[in-house]
């Protein structure tokens, strides 16, 4: 699935292409992922598109009111999740149409904005201003805006583990499995261990490796382990350097330990265990044996 550094890619790309151009017509194939297709039919043409901003995970496009609409009507965004397989590209009507793309939104420039989804798990709805707040609201803390400060006391003070609060979008917004691997690597944390156990150093080196992990690879423009590509169908080169994604059964290469893979917080994870040590277990937290019973043999 897209996370982070992907959307960021395909949004950064859509913000060359997108801004001041106007919507002609809109056609969907499929819309068992659009949240009122008919709606979106009929408001967006003459409308003009505005911003095109991320929201964690999200992608969201402005749209205004357009030169040649007579009626005023509030601002909307068209937000898109682009789901496991979903691609945004932007390129002329006259190019041929891969398979299973669904979606249409015909520019004033020649140009289409294309959704192309072959297993369908994204997500298209309209927005009204008024309901932007809300929907943020429901949405985690942004990863490179966070502070120091705030991640240790948002992390030190939940009794959950490291690997699972990284997954939660309720916590942070935009990081998915690849991510939290690798951040939990950089920071030479296990992934299960419980996050208000962290001593503060330990928290801030998170912290700082969440920051850099994300920031390279926007760098290198995504990690392209399966369908993504950006708006221009370019595949991403981040995923050429992972540390221990996908990468069970190989040697670390900080250590030459040779990296595991184990289930936390219902997700493959990926560790060294030897740069990521496992958390000791408790004292007696050993189950005790159940007393013997005693029988009196003299009968």
């Amino acid at each position: 699935m897209p996370e982070l550094p992907e959307v960021e890619t395909v949004v950064r790309g859509l913000r060359l292409s997108l801004p001041g151009r106007t919507v002609v017509e809109v056609r969907f194939g499929k819309t068992d992922f659009v949240e009122d297709p008919a709606a979106i039919a009929e408001r967006l043409p003459g409308m003009r598109i505005g911003e095109v901003t991320r929201l964690g995970k999200f992608i969201s496009i402005g749209l205004e009111d357009g030169p040649s609409q007579a009626t005023p009507s509030s601002p909307l965004s068209l937000i898109i999740h682009l789901g496991m397989t979903g691609q945004l590209t932007v390129i002329r009507s006259s190019e041929s149409v891969p398979p299973h793309t669904h979606g249409f939104f015909v520019l004033d420039d020649g140009r289409e904005l294309r959704y192309t989804d072959v297993r369908r798990f994204g997500r298209m709805l309209l927005v009204p201003e008024s309901g932007r707040a809300d929907f943020t609201g429901r949405l985690g803390k942004e990863p490179l805006e966070i502070g120091a400060e705030e991640f240790c006391r948002y992390f030190g003070s939940r009794r959950a583990r490291v690997k699972a609060l990284l997954l939660d979008q309720r916590v942070l917004r935009g990081i998915g499995n690849i991510y939290a691997d690798e951040s939990l690597f950089r920071a030479r944390l296990h992934p299960a261990r419980i996050a208000e156990n962290l001593t503060k150093q330990q928290l801030l080196a998170l912290h700082e490796a969440v920051r850099q992990v994300l920031s390279d690879a926007i760098r290198f423009r995504g990690s392209s382990v399966s369908d993504y590509v950006d708006s221009e169908g370019k595949r991403g080169e981040f995923q050429f350097r992972h540390r221990v994604y996908q990468r069970d059964g190989k040697p670390c290469f900080r250590c030459k330990a040779i990296i595991r893979r184990v289930i936390v917080a219902g997700r493959s994870s990926h560790f060294c265990p030897r740069c990521q040590p496992a958390p000791r277990k408790r004292k007696g937290s050993k189950k005790r044996s159940k007393p013997q019973r005693h029988t009196d043999k003299r009968r």
